[in-house]
């Protein structure tokens, strides 16, 4: 990529968030991330260049040097900080502008700086075998996997109910979603195949921001944040079809939706199962914690026939669970941690430096988190080692992952570039390669903090509130699977 010949006709819009909008190459499989303002900034940027490229660069550094080392270097791509020609970066905001959610407009491109983090585009893989199906990624962001210890929180209902479960209700009472996901993040980590499948379909029926899917770098499937309208998952099943049609299980030659569904559900299951550079693993056990069940989840726990209840210990999974079980403390418990720090960087500011509060994210940083003591000296240096476990923790809790699937051929394939992947052989479907990424692993702010805690008493106090339910129609009614299948079912009776 050459840098001083930018030209934004090379770069489609590709997504954004909060905080920072994506565009991809159209040809090479990069991605830029640049920075986002709230609009009223927009003629009066709230920092400088050198500012945004620190900013930036803080993120490369916290990616590579604390969540790395915490999830693994194979599944982490760190990027790289880019100066850009700023007419290409103007230019390039113009051509964007009318692709953009008009509810992301509120924020503008950051066009002053001419910083942007440059990374590998993880939708569109070029390290595969030229195949008649194009390669699946499927992004889902899991969210929190544990309930917190009941030793920190002030309500019991915490202890019993996760807290996606629990936001679900919140976000449907403030029009956020007009429906509830009843996608249980708990029974995604818990490790056994009846739970994860459980919660994999729910994440199709209803994906909200926690799913979706691309086929040769394109999203065919997702949720439009407030839409009334369901997601189309007869289109995806109509996709998801030609990469599934070796599977026998089938009548009259036709395969049904819901074996296409189901076998979809066990490759990508099965991808997040794998543990790191082989079949297997120790299992971590998870069944004497009490912390693993969330009462608002609608599976059956007497359903559990077989299977362990954890995840391989080189898992992606289990790594990102442990990282967030950085957070031993909560928010209720952190947040006096918090404050003490608050107050002592009022009385002493230069030591806002030696604290790291800002970084640099390097080696000193994540030994000060690793061997942070179990129990308060009282001291600042305890309370500010705290907090960035917390933030870490925060980290994992809203980070993405990106499982990638290529088909094989029918032949075996020894190839040695994909012995870094695990090869998937089911006993339904065809073979796919698989490999995981993470996504979103951004550094969260100090002043993140009392903003969580609000956060935290509203969900908490909207689920009381209500008593756990919700108002009539916001349940999904989930009538594109169920209405696929009953339409086969009649075609498949008609063809006997």
């Amino acid at each position: 990529m050459e840098l001083d010949r930018m030209d934004e006709n090379d770069w489609k819009y590709h997504g954004e968030g909060n905080k920072s909008l994506v565009v991809s190459h159209v040809q090479h499989c990069r991605v830029l991330r640049l920075l986002k303002y709230p609009a009223e900034d927009s003629e009066n940027p709230p920092q400088t260049a050198e500012q945004a490229f620190r900013q930036i660069q803080n993120i490369v550094d916290f990616t590579s040097n604390v969540m790395s080392c915490l999830l693994g270097e194979k599944f982490v791509h760190s990027g790289e900080v880019v100066r850009l020609p700023l007419e290409f970066v103007r230019q390039l905001s113009i051509k964007i502008q009318h692709q953009r959610p008009a509810w992301r407009c509120d924020k503008v491109m950051d066009i002053y700086s001419g910083c942007a983090l440059c990374l590998p585009n993880l939708t569109s893989p070029t390290l595969h075998q030229p195949t008649p199906t194009p390669p699946l990624c499927i992004e889902i962001k899991p969210k929190c996997g544990f309930l917190p210890s009941p030793k920190h929180v002030s309500k019991d209902i915490k202890t019993r109910v996760c807290r996606y479960c629990m936001h679900q209700h919140y976000k449907v009472a403030n029009g956020k979603w007009k429906r509830r996901s009843l996608y249980c993040p708990l029974d995604l980590f818990s490790g056994n195949r009846q739970r994860m499948h459980f919660a994999i379909r729910h994440l199709i029926e209803e994906p909200q921001n926690n799913l979706k899917v691309f086929k040769g770098g394109q999203c065919i499937y997702s949720s439009k944040e407030g839409s009334d309208e369901s997601p189309d998952t007869n289109s995806l099943l109509h996709h998801l079809r030609p990469y599934f049609l070796r599977g026998n299980n089938r009548v009259n030659g036709h395969m049904t939706t819901k074996a296409v569904l189901n076998d979809f559900i066990q490759v990508l299951g099965n991808a997040l199962l794998s543990a790191a550079g082989g079949d297997g693993g120790q299992v971590t056990d998870r069944t004497g914690e009490g912390r693993s069940f969330c009462e608002a989840s609608l599976f059956n726990r007497e359903r559990i026939r077989h299977g362990s209840q954890g995840l391989p210990t080189n898992n992606i999974l289990s790594r990102i669970l442990q990282t967030q079980m950085l957070d031993s403390l909560d928010i209720e418990g952190l947040y006096p941690l918090y404050c003490r720090v608050e107050q002592h960087l009022q009385d002493f500011p230069k030591d806002r430096t030696g604290l790291q509060i800002d970084g640099p994210y390097d080696q000193n940083f994540l030994e000060k988190v690793q061997k942070c003591s179990m129990e308060d000296d009282g001291s600042v240096e305890y309370a500010a080692a705290k907090v960035h476990q917390y933030r870490i923790a925060m980290t994992a809790k809203d980070c993405s992952i990106m499982v990638t699937l290529v088909p094989s051929g029918e032949e075996e394939d020894d190839d040695e570039d994909l012995s870094s992947q695990k090869r998937l052989r089911d006993f339904r479907p065809q073979a796919f390669s698989s490999s995981v990424s993470v996504l979103d692993l951004d550094p969260k702010p100090l002043d993140s903090v009392p903003r969580q805690l609000r956060l935290d008493q509203k969900i908490v106090s909207c689920y009381l509130r209500t008593g756990g339910t919700l108002p009539n129609g916001s349940l999904p009614p989930l009538p594109s699977i169920l209405a696929a299948e009953r339409e086969e079912r009649a075609f498949l009776f008609q063809a006997v």
